[in-house]
């Protein structure tokens, strides 16, 4: 019973940034959670991106975009965010956030999204040359 949506993605150039932002409701224990950001391109398998644990003490990040990548979360508002900087053409996918009633995090079961228990329905983010 809880929905995620995203929102934030758009066309943008490349060396641009982006915000994209994920709001849970209908749930009872989204500080709980831990959040996680996934993305698709045409074509390709679900990447992990990043993410956070319950109370943001733990992050982690897929290798090839730490140092672009921030993630973040702000429990008080049941929103999680992701930052992306200097972006490149071939970040261009839908973004999905997921969340993880388990709300621990560590470096291998992060990044897998099995591990994840609810799914938005995605925010396209295009990165234009």
């Amino acid at each position: 019973q809880v929905h995620l949506v995203e929102s934030g993605g758009g066309l943008v150039q490349a060396g641009g940034s982006l915000r994209l932002s994920c709001v849970a409701s209908g749930g009872r224990t989204f500080n709980n959670y831990a959040m996680g950001w996934f993305r698709q391109a045409p074509g390709k398998e679900r990447d992990f991106v990043a993410a956070i644990s319950w109370n943001g003490g733990t992050t982690v990040y897929a290798d090839s975009l730490k140092g672009r990548f921030t993630i973040a979360r702000d429990n008080a508002k049941k929103t999680v965010y992701l930052e992306v900087d200097s972006l490149k053409p071939e970040d261009t996918a839908v973004y999905y956030c997921a969340a993880d009633s388990y709300g621990v995090i560590d470096d291998t079961s992060a990044r897998n999204p099995s591990e994840y228990d609810y799914w938005g329905q995605g925010t396209q983010v295009t990165v234009s040359s």
